[in-house]
């Protein structure tokens, strides 16, 4: 069974008295363990596709399953909860709680899904350790540097194990260096079997992916493996 298969996906908005169809009808197909890269420019769908997958959205015609799970017909309920178990979500602003130490913030979807406070802190610093933050567990974001707040934000989209890490521009507010520092660590992701969809308008990011899906008038316009670069 895929862990994605998305069959004739549409997407319609009522703009005053005009109908927007931000998706035309897009299937895909996408497996555990793959490393995707999702592109396209400004009005082309992918954000639009990025809610739909993060269950965020739900379409307005065609099916999608998730991990054998139909997530066009649950309600706000069950959308909610499949976000917590199944997705782990990366954003370009880090989206961390200013006044929480790196610790509390990853503790935060373990708290969501009902974990003793022994358990929770245990399973969240095992995911800062994983990240290479070990040393930051009390530091508050304010005292950790843009690629540190981002290693806090992958350790809390991980803490669940979910099936997918989906990543929204999650280099945009990085300078080079330490973008290239958070490809890497998606890489060493990868390598141990996590399932990653990364949504950029950047050539250089989507490369370090397996796989390239371009997005375009709503549509799938391309569909190409790749070879990321070396580490």
């Amino acid at each position: 069974m895929s862990l994605i298969q998305l069959e004739g996906i549409c997407r319609s908005y009522a703009m005053g008295r005009e109908t927007v169809h931000a998706l035309r009808g897009i299937s895909l197909t996408i497996e555990r363990g793959e490393y995707v890269a999702i592109m396209g420019p400004s009005g082309s769908g992918k954000s639009t596709l990025m809610n739909l997958l993060g269950c965020l959205d739900t379409p307005t015609a065609g099916t999608y399953e998730l991990n054998g799970h139909s997530v066009r017909e649950m309600d706000d309920n069950e959308l909610a909860e499949i976000r917590n178990r199944e997705i782990g979500f990366v954003f370009q602003t880090f989206n961390l709680l200013a006044r929480s130490t790196a610790l509390r913030n990853v503790e935060l979807p373990l708290i969501y899904a009902g974990r003793g406070l022994e358990e929770r802190r245990e399973v969240a610093f095992a995911a800062l350790r994983d990240v290479g933050l070990a040393d930051r567990v009390g530091h508050r974001p304010n005292e950790m540097s843009g690629g540190q707040r981002q290693r806090v934000a992958v350790a809390r989209a991980l803490v669940n194990n979910p099936s997918i890490l989906l990543a929204d521009e999650p280099t945009g507010n990085l300078d080079s260096r330490t973008g290239a520092e958070i490809l890497e660590l998606f890489q060493s992701l990868s390598a141990k079997g996590h399932t990653l969809l990364v949504v950029t308008h950047e050539e250089e990011v989507a490369r370090h992916a397996k796989r390239i899906i371009r997005i375009r008038d709503g549509l799938v316009a391309s569909d190409e493996r790749v070879e990321p670069p070396a580490s």
